[in-house]
Formats: C-alpha cells, structure tokens, sequence
C-alpha cells in the first residue's frame, strides 16, 4: 500500500505562542468522546478560542489573516500532558500539515508523524524570526523541507532537526504502521504457515 511522500510542506503559516501548550487546551477533555475524529478540526483550542456563549476571543487562529494556514509555528514542549491522539488527529483536521516548534512532547510527536504531519525543531531565535515575518506579511509561503531539514521563508532559510527514524518514515511513504502491517500481510502469514512445520522439524531432530 503505497502512501504519500512526505519530502515538502509549503503554505502560509500562524504563530500560537507560549510553552508547555498540552493536549487539553488543543482539544479540551468532552470531545474525547467522539466515536470517529471526522470534524475534530473545529475542536483545535475551542475554549481558548470560544467564550460560553460562542462568541469568538482573541486568538490567532480567529485571525482572518491566518485563515487557510497550514504551518504552525509554536513554542517548547508542545503537546505535553495527557497522550490523546485526538490533538494532532484535530490539528491535521483543521487543514495543518507541519509544525514547527522548539521541541515536542514524545507522544504528541509520534502520532503527528504517523498523520504524515511533520514536527520539526528549531531554535527559539528562528522561530521567533519567522513569526516575525509571518505577521508583516501572513501571506508569505513557509516551506518545510523534510529531506533537507530547512524551512525556507521569504529570502530567508534555517536548518531544523527531526529524529533520523521519523525522516525516513516521512520522505519514504512509511510513516504508517498499520499500513505497514497490511502491506505485509501475505509475508506475515507465510511466516506463520511456516512456524509449525519448523517446529515439528526441531522436535524430529
């Protein structure tokens, strides 16, 4: 099962800044009740950006300046907390496809890389740059380069970090398991066929 190439992620990007964002406040605790994470997007930081009444606070996701990003550009230990797929499963639903931040949580990061979404690092001063420029022209292209690690911006370029293992699962179509798995559907169960007559042969011996 061939999956797409994750080498390039280019589109207008939105800063959400601060440190130590967790799961909860990207997707508050009663839509983990969802059965399927269809229309999860609308959840991305709902009480931050909601008040009880439904009208809108501010927020840079309720910037119309922003509105169509792809790239999100945040601050360190982003996704700590609880372990909810549905964090990155909202954010890639609501039109995301990279993220930039000064570091990740483990596990929000392995679920982002299994979603094909890239979670690149990059030094503070980098990202603070970019934010910078994203907001004297929100309509400025961001590229992410998977295979280079770079992020490329306006006449600008930075190199980023990103474990060896989640590169290669990215620019190789790899970066889901169970796609994995039900691609070697056939091998595994040829292996298995095998695992008995071995074991009669051992005990033969």
């Amino acid at each position: 099962m061939a999956l797409e190439q994750i080498t390039q992620v280019t589109g207008r990007a939105v800063h959400v800044p601060g440190n130590d964002i967790d799961t909860d406040r990207i997707t508050p605790a009663r839509y983990l009740k969802v059965v399927t994470f269809d229309g999860l997007g609308e959840a991305l930081f709902y009480d931050e950006r909601f008040a009880a009444d439904g009208s809108q606070k501010p927020h840079p996701l309720n910037d119309p300046r922003f509105k169509g990003a792809t790239v999100m550009l945040v601050g360190a230990n982003f996704g700590c907390g609880s372990s909810r797929e549905h964090s990155p499963q909202a954010i890639y639903r609501a039109g995301f496809r990279a993220i930039i931040g000064e570091s990740f949580a483990e596990i929000f990061f392995g679920n982002s890389t299994a979603l094909s979404m890239p979670c690149v690092v990059a030094d503070k001063a980098e990202i603070e740059a970019l934010a910078a420029a994203v907001e004297a022209d929100p309509e400025m292209l961001v590229t992410v380069d998977v295979g280079s690690l770079e992020v490329w911006y306006s006449d600008q370029s930075f190199k980023v970090r990103l474990p060896e293992s989640a590169q290669n699962a990215l620019v190789n179509g790899r970066w889901d398991p169970i796609a994995d798995l039900l691609e070697a559907g056939e091998a595994l169960e040829a292996a298995s066929a095998r695992l008995p007559k071995a074991a009669r042969q051992k005990g033969e011996k």
